[in-house]
Order: structure tokens, then sequence, then C-alpha cells
């Protein structure tokens, strides 16, 4: 990922611009192999959503995504579900990248702590000057400055679809490691229910050449059955819009 937020004249010739359905410059790095900063790159994502009277989140759900309203219907139906009724004094966020469900969590509940592990640095210095988060130090897919049983709510948006197999399994264990008792752990993945033939095709088709693994998917019953394994049960499932179809959101309850 980019270390730094001013855009290099190497980079922007790798940038494109598109035209989205509202009318507003939509600025995309071609470049999309290595994360949300090569991907959403930090001064140009800043300008556009300016520019576009809109904030961050709501600019790249509505034109960079078009896809109006998808944060919030995912916070929505976590707040439906009881994620955010026992008012979680620390919260820990797994590549939360421009904020967007940061943003919104931060509007259900006032949690003490709120820590990230984001590794675009432009966008973990802007979630940290802008909400008062903690950037946690990342290395590989650990969590290890977090410790044991010290978290209330831990959660990860739009970021196991988008990695290998292994590096989401190895998130799963430190994720509930350091969830309390009692904890919930938040998180999305493209399940088989998220790819049925068709959607197959659209993936293939339509969602273009994705980076490395993306998209990934992940067997619904091999996150159940590990997480069972780390004392931790399926609450619920629902899916939310991604690509050109969607991923399957899963709440777990850490019970011992």
């Amino acid at each position: 990922m980019k270390a730094a937020g001013k855009v290099t004249s190497a980079w922007k010739s790798g940038i494109k611009r598109l035209v989205g359905r509202t009318g507003f410059d939509i600025v995309r790095s071609t470049d999309n192999r290595g994360g949300v900063d090569d991907f959403l790159p930090f001064e140009a994502t800043m300008r556009a959503a300016r520019a576009a009277g809109l904030s961050v989140g709501d600019h790249i759900d509505e034109v960079m995504n078009g896809t109006p309203g998808a944060t919030q219907s995912t916070i929505d139906e976590l707040r439906a579900l009881g994620v955010f009724a026992a008012g979680p004094n620390t919260v820990l966020e797994i590549g939360p990248g421009s904020g967007r469900y940061l943003e919104k969590t931060l509007k259900e509940c006032s949690p003490d702590r709120y820590e990230i592990y984001e590794t675009a640095a432009p966008w973990a210095d802007y979630l940290v000057n802008t909400f008062g988060v903690v950037a946690q130090p990342t290395a590989g897919s650990s969590l290890a400055p977090t410790p044991d049983g010290s978290i209330d709510l831990v959660q990860a948006h739009k970021v196991f679809n988008t990695v290998t197999f292994l590096c989401a399994s190895r998130y799963f264990f430190e994720m509930a490691r350091v969830t309390r008792p009692g904890g919930r752990i938040v998180f999305d993945v493209m399940t088989e229910t998220c790819l049925e033939p068709a959607v197959v095709r659209a993936w293939a088709t339509q969602g273009g050449a994705g980076h490395d693994s993306y998209p990934a998917a992940m067997p619904r019953q091999t996150c159940v059955d590990l997480f069972a394994t780390l004392g931790c049960s399926l609450q619920a499932g629902f899916l939310a819009p991604m690509g050109v179809a969607s991923t399957e959101v899963l709440v777990f309850k850490k019970e011992a």
C-alpha cells in the first residue's frame, strides 16, 4: 500500500476518471492490487467527495460503487440485531479504509476506545485526526497489540472477500482472541449463499479483472465451525451489496 497521501506523477498515469450516474467524477486507481489506498487514492477521493457535497462514505456508496445507502443498510441490520444495544465500550475494526462503517458505528454507540488496524497510512491518519480512534501497528494478519478478551465489538467490512483464505482465517483466530465473553464479532465474507451460477457468471463477465484473490470466496460452514471451536456462536447472517452481487455479513457472539 502507498505509505503517503500524495499521488505521485507515475501513479497519476494509472488513475482513471469515470462519470457516475449522478454526473460527478469518480476517481479510482487502475492499480488495484495493493489495497484501499491504491484503489481509493486519498487526496483524489476526498476532493471528489467534497465536489459531490457528500461525506466520504456516502460518496463511495452512492457515486463510486453505485449502491446508495449500502453502508447504512448494514448498520441498520446490525442495530436491529442488537449489536449496539449493550453500548460497546471498546470497538476494534480491521481495515476501515475510508471509515464509512466507522463513522456510522460511532453514531450508534459511544465507545471509550475505538482501535483500527489500517495499512493505508493516509486513510489511517485521516481517521485518527477526524474521529479520535487509535491506530494500531499492522503486521500480517496479527492483532498482537490488542490484549486478550479486551474488545466488546470486533468488526471488518469488505475486507475478507479481498484477501486469501489463509489470511482471513488467521484474522479469525485473532478476532476471537481479542473479543471478551459476551462480545460480538461482525464481518462479511463471500459465502456460497452469494454465489449462485448466475452470480458467478456476473463476476466472471462484469466484475473486472480483480486483484489477486478478489473477489475471494469463503465457505459459510467453515466460518461457523471454526468460530464454534473458539467459543463463538453464530447469531445471524444477512446479505449486503458488493460489486456486481453481494456478500454475507455474519454476526457471532463470544460465549466463553
